[in-house]
């Protein structure tokens, strides 16, 4: 791992699709001031537990069918707004998918400042003090983790974390204790079926950098040995293995027990190490794994590797793809029990044991097939004091009961005609009390009851918003990013395209109680 020297400021805040957006500019950059007394959604899952969950709220339940959009931020260029948005200190920070970060002001959306960074930013951004001032910390596409100074988006530090050709940062980088904790997945999973590839050598990890000067402190690999020649294709190209395991969620911080959690992503070759489609818990200071509990095994999985005639590189027996996309929500029950709920990909959620090495408490399955390919349960769920909610790629959102797993309701949404195409709700859902909002693939927003999962209110994003910035914008499919609430604000980033061919979109839209 190498740092890279930093850029002059200059160089990044005036890039060209950002020119637009400058003409909704703040009329002065105030001093940043301390998120803790203010509200705020800080990073992906709005604290160490990730569980979305944002108890401290302005908007009541019956507030919620008064919302009434009160600005729109277009992002110039942009397809997706794939960043989770962060609420601190009267900012909203947010990454899009040409890489420009941005700061805006929380109640007019005008714009502070605006960052570029190598490569479409879908890291959630995180907020942290550094010495007298705030940083704000976030990850790229190509692997680079970023330091910039909160208050005027220079940056601080910036660190390539893996030199792997298709090593990316999606997950929301966590800050604790004066250290950052880095995930990292792969995109070798779409590349790995050509022939001409030599398939496959990523290995997912999570890295360990100081908060103040992005040194590496220390990096475990979710799969530990290093992958080795295993055979050569018919044209000669060299293979290898193990590979996989990426990590593609925001780590979760466990300080009672000093350790963080991860879910883990498939194999890229066979046999699948035991630590892929896992949960995993890491010690805080040294990264040792201090247990792994993998909840599917033999998954390999390519893509490209479903057809009739399938490219060498695939693996013999093709996995159903059910990794972990979403982080391990932390709760302790009010019997004082502490579990870690986990929605997979296969469509099951799983509660495991933190005291008891992971061992797995109960498991509830909210499809019926749970052993077909992938993609059931994707961004990530949000819990509360009884429940956790999912929303589920097939279409519809369900909530299960924390203590044993109970299935407690689940509502199919009815789609437009023209979006029948179009059911999924993969992306992360949030709650606040008495009610859990799910932004579909549809481009609607939908409020649904916390207690029985009626439909309350629902907000159709897809249409052309006028902008504080002046740049024309529309709404579109909602994917990677979630609503998140601060306040009396509700902030929802629409437009995702994903893999499923998403409905493009380039808005931020704030909506509060008139």
């Amino acid at each position: 791992m190498k740092r890279l020297p930093a850029l002059s400021c200059a160089c990044l805040f005036w890039f060209a699709h950002s020119l637009a957006a400058q003409t909704g500019q703040c009329p002065a950059n105030e001093k940043f001031g301390d998120p803790a007394v203010s509200a705020s959604w800080n990073g992906w899952g709005a604290g160490l537990a990730n569980t979305r969950f944002q108890k401290s709220v302005q908007i009541g339940v019956a507030d919620v069918p008064r919302l009434k959009l009160k600005w729109a931020f277009g992002f110039p260029g942009a397809k997706s707004v794939y960043g989770q948005p962060s609420v601190a200190a009267g900012r909203v920070l947010v990454g899009v998918d040409t890489g420009a970060v941005y700061s805006l002001d929380a109640g007019s959306g005008c714009v502070y400042w605006s960052f570029q960074a190598d490569a479409g930013v879908r890291s959630a951004v995180t907020i942290e003090r550094l010495g007298t001032n705030y940083a704000a910390y976030f990850g790229d596409g190509k692997a680079n983790a970023y330091a910039v100074d909160a208050a005027t988006g220079q940056q601080i530090w910036k660190v390539h974390v893996d030199d792997h050709a298709s090593a990316r940062i999606t997950g929301g980088l966590k800050v604790y204790e004066g250290r950052v904790y880095v995930p990292v997945a792969s995109g070798e999973e779409g590349a790995g079926t050509n022939r001409n590839y030599p398939c496959c050598t990523f290995r997912g990890s999570v890295v360990a950098l100081d908060a103040a000067t992005g040194k590496q402190v220390w990096k475990t690999y979710t799969i530990s040995d290093e992958p080795k020649p295993a055979g050569k294709n018919s044209n000669g190209v060299q293979r290898f293995a193990p590979a996989g395991g990426g990590v593609w969620n925001s780590p979760t911080i466990d300080p009672a027990r000093h350790v963080l959690y991860i879910g883990t992503g498939d194999a890229y070759t066979e046999p699948a190490p035991d630590t892929t489609d896992a949960i995993m818990a890491l010690d805080l200071n040294t990264g040792k794994i201090q247990w792994s509990v993998q909840d599917t095994g033999k998954d390999a999985w390519l893509a490209g590797c479903n057809g009739a005639t399938l490219p060498e590189n695939c693996p013999k027996e093709l996995g159903p793809d059910h990794d972990f996309g979403s982080p391990p929500i932390l709760k302790t029950l009010p019997s004082g029990r502490t579990i870690l709920v986990a929605g997979q990909k296969s469509g099951n959620v799983w509660a495991h044991d933190p005291d008891q090495k992971g061992a797995v408490i109960w498991k509830t399955a909210l499809v019926n097939n749970t052993s077909e390919f992938g993609g059931k349960i994707v961004w990530g769920g949000a819990a509360d004091d009884q429940n956790a909610y999912f929303g589920l790629g097939p279409g519809g959102i369900a909530a299960v009961q924390l203590r044993d797993g109970e299935r407690k309701w689940f509502t199919k949404p009815e789609l437009a005609p023209a979006l029948a195409q179009h059911p999924g709700h993969e992306g992360p859902l949030t709650a606040i009390p008495g009610m859990v909002f799910s932004g579909g693939w549809d481009g609607v927003l939908r409020a649904l009851s916390a207690t029985d999962g009626k439909i309350a209110w629902e907000y159709n994003t897809i249409q052309e918003f006028t902008t504080v910035n002046g740049v024309a914008a529309k709404g579109g499919s909602m994917g990677a990013a979630g609503p998140v609430v601060a306040g009396g604000t509700l902030y929802v980033p629409s437009g995702y395209v994903g893999v499923r061919n998403g409905i493009p979109g380039n808005v931020l839209l704030a909506l509060s109680v008139e």
